[in-house]
């Protein structure tokens, strides 16, 4: 149990919606419980969960990586229960896995510009479950999210409250999306937080559209977005396949920028569902554009321990 103490450091470079870490390790006799900190949920704009299950699901991925790399057997049993995913316990042998600790160090999101090209046909095709669509063939969809993201004051209020756009923000080295990961210039940052501080008064005056209109042009170029398609309800399983087909993107040298609002927002989600020919819109469980970035994104801020 020490030995995998030791460990949580990297167990915690796990990705997460506006990067909350909701997971916890709660060590008990001899085994440890996989759960979450509610008070690190997204209730408003993660109501059914589905992010939060694939952020844990991505842990325990994680966790399993770091801790074969160490050389301990450690394996995953699901149990879910309240606040509770499942349980990390003693196995006959390590995890068995192609990456190792420096991978999950290396991976990250990155918000900033990518180089034009589409993914080879062979490394989309490696990425079981997933299915490709040209970045511009999104535009309209991700313009009509966005819209109906930051028209919503409950959404948009649960968004701020994960923001870091200062350092002197309190926790500016702990947790939610900084100006540097989320790719701001210092005016950028600062017109961003007075224009949220005084969102009550300039919603009514057109501030929802000034917003979205800020990522009008992100999809405009060639390049690919991947839509990760599951069974609803399989979520935790689903993120360790995700956290999978990050690191080997990570290794080939891409980078992941995350769209959940295309699915946050059930018209689009419909859309995007008939786009693909895929029957439940409910199976669509992520989004993110892929690339080869233009410049190295700053890595997010994480706590240290709990």
């Amino acid at each position: 149990m020490d030995e995998l103490r030791a460990l949580e450091p990297d167990f915690w470079r796990a990705p997460s919606a506006h990067n909350t870490q909701p997971w916890t390790l709660i060590y008990t006799g001899d085994a440890v419980a996989v759960g979450w900190d509610p008070d690190r949920a997204l209730p408003i704009s993660d109501p059914t969960g589905r992010d939060l299950r694939l952020s844990l699901g991505a842990f325990v991925e994680c966790c399993l990586i770091v801790c074969a790399d160490a050389g301990l057997s450690v394996g995953f049993r699901p149990d879910p229960g309240p606040r509770r995913a499942g349980w990390l316990q003693e196995a006959a042998e390590p995890y068995e896995t192609p990456f190792t600790t420096a991978d999950v160090r290396a991976r990250g999101a990155n918000r900033g510009e990518y180089h034009p090209g589409r993914l080879p046909d062979d490394v989309a095709e490696g990425l079981a479950g997933t299915r490709r669509v040209a970045c511009r063939d999104l535009a309209d969809l991700l313009h009509a999210a966005d819209l109906h993201q930051f028209g919503d004051g409950e959404v948009t209020r649960e968004l701020r409250a994960w923001l870091r756009l200062t350092r002197r923000h309190r926790r500016y080295l702990l947790d939610g999306l900084s100006d540097r990961a989320l790719a701001l210039s210092r005016f950028e940052a600062l017109a961003l937080r007075a224009s949220l501080a005084l969102y009550p008064a300039l919603r009514p005056l057109g501030l929802p559209r000034l917003l979205a209109g800020a990522s009008r042009g992100l999809l405009d170029y060639d390049g690919d977005v991947l839509v990760l398609v599951g069974p609803p309800g399989d979520e935790v399983e689903q993120g360790r396949v995700l956290m999978r087909h990050w690191l080997t993107l990570s290794g080939l040298g891409y980078t992941t920028h995350p769209l959940s609002q295309l699915i946050d927002c059930a018209p689009t989600r419909e859309v995007l569902a008939e786009r693909l020919e895929v029957a439940d819109p409910l199976s669509l469980l992520h989004v993110a554009r892929v690339g080869r970035p233009k410049a190295p994104a700053t890595p997010s801020s994480r706590v240290k321990s709990r």
